[in-house]
């Protein structure tokens, strides 16, 4: 594909550049260690000891690693936030620091936002909390409300660098963190903001909300071998692994990141995103409209299906999702004609958290010319409609636009096509 040029795109709005990246994820705590372990599709999973303590039946999560917290946040703010605002907290720092935008860039504070997304908000810590104190509400801590509202972690990001811009908290589901990045892009592309802090974080590994979705068989139930558990696409899939984690990428309008000499690792291009309207946790069987969402985000991106290098999918590793999600990439783009992979066989389901995560490390891989196998895929009944990618990386041309898509209850579909520089 030949390069964009110019700051403008075909339809005359700003490019929207992304200038960093920060991760705290069970892939790892890097950029380089996140990408290198799905590249080699290392499974993450491991047995919960919160979960095998309280008796939930599904005992095995995906985790993020310990890390030096007090390196990024004083005890006081720890004190203050739930687990799933420490951890964007942390990966929004690492962002910031790689984009080196501490600053704003030298752009006015009021034209920075914050866009996050979140599936769960502060239902963890909502459910910490009555758990703690069911019998005395006279005890509970005197931050309860700030830990539980939903659009907490998006406005202590706000709060602790001084963005004055646009501060939005997105809850579709599992198509959370795309969204928060598609709405922050169009934020940028039409002159409303001239940076953002954009991204996705969940937490939700906990008695309550692993012990629902476990109810709804929606997860895999093989806590003796968690390693084979999260298999997108695969035959013998039984169902998501719960994973928590953040990741944020610093967005740009194209002349600005110039401007300041920003390296630019690539573009938010194209973004859609609809709804089914079909089922409060099913999608339609045949993927259309998971379809339309990709065709339009392909098109919003200036592209023919033909530009695009490869699918990021969803791909859950159950198998309504991942049946639909493959009529759906085969109705777009036909049948095995480009790469498909999944990273949740390695990271686990991080729900809002997801739709960030992949989008980061899919533009990297498009950049890097390398499509990560999807783990402990062997043999998939999908595969005469997806060309999968497993058992290797895949070699691909480099520079080619990813389509990188998520799927929520709810029917909530959205699409990214991310473009590297």
């Amino acid at each position: 594909m030949t390069a964009r040029q110019g700051t403008r795109r075909p339809d005359g709005g700003h490019r929207v550049a992304v200038t960093g990246i920060g991760l705290k994820t069970p892939a790892g705590n890097e950029v380089q260690e996140a990408y290198e372990t799905v590249l080699k599709a290392r499974p993450t999973a491991s047995v919960s000891a919160l979960l095998t303590e309280r008796g939930v039946s599904v005992r095995i999560a995906c985790l993020v690693p310990p890390f030096d917290v007090e390196s990024y946040l004083t005890r006081r703010e720890l004190r203050q936030i739930d687990r799933a605002a420490t951890l964007l907290l942390c990966a929004a720092s690492d962002a910031v620091a790689s984009a080196r935008f501490a600053d704003c860039g030298g752009l006015s504070p009021e034209r920075v936002g914050v866009q996050i997304g979140t599936g769960m908000g502060g239902l963890a810590s909502m459910e910490q909390v009555t758990t703690d104190h069911w019998d005395s509400p006279g005890d509970l801590p005197v931050h309860t409300v700030p830990r539980t509202m939903a659009n907490s972690a998006a406005c202590r990001l706000a709060l602790r660098y001084g963005y004055r811009g646009a501060c939005a908290t997105y809850s579709s589901a599992c198509a959370s963190g795309t969204t928060a990045i598609g709405e922050a892009a169009r934020r940028i592309r039409y002159g409303e903001l001239d940076a953002v802090l954009a991204g996705g974080v969940d937490a939700p590994v906990t008695t309550v909300i692993v012990g629902a979705f476990a109810k709804m068989r929606a997860m895999s139930v093989r806590n003796d071998e968690p390693a084979l558990a999260s298999r997108p696409f695969d035959t013998d899939r039984d169902g998501f692994v719960m994973a928590e984690g953040a990741a944020v990428l610093v967005l740009e309008r194209w002349e600005t990141a110039l401007a300041r000499g920003a390296t630019i690792l690539g573009e938010v291009a194209g973004y859609a995103e609809n709804c089914d309207a079909f089922h409060i946790v099913a999608p339609i069987e045949d993927g259309g409209m998971a379809a339309r969402c990709m065709r339009r985000a392909v098109a919003d991106a200036g592209l023919a299906p033909a530009a695009i290098g490869h699918v990021n999918a969803h791909g859950t590793s159950t198998v309504l999702n991942d049946r639909a999600e493959a009529r759906a990439v085969e109705r777009v783009f036909g049948a095995g004609t480009l790469p498909v992979t999944a990273m949740k066989g390695v990271t686990g389901h991080l729900i809002g958290g997801s739709g960030a995560l992949e989008a980061a490390l899919g533009l990297l891989c498009a950049a890097r010319g390398e499509v990560p196998p999807i783990a402990n895929l062997r043999s998939s009944p999908e595969a005469g409609l997806v060309d999968l990618v497993r058992a290797a990386a895949r070699r691909v041309p480099p520079g080619r636009p990813v389509l990188s898509n998520s799927f929520g209850f709810g029917g909530q579909n959205a699409s990214l096509v991310l473009i590297p520089a």
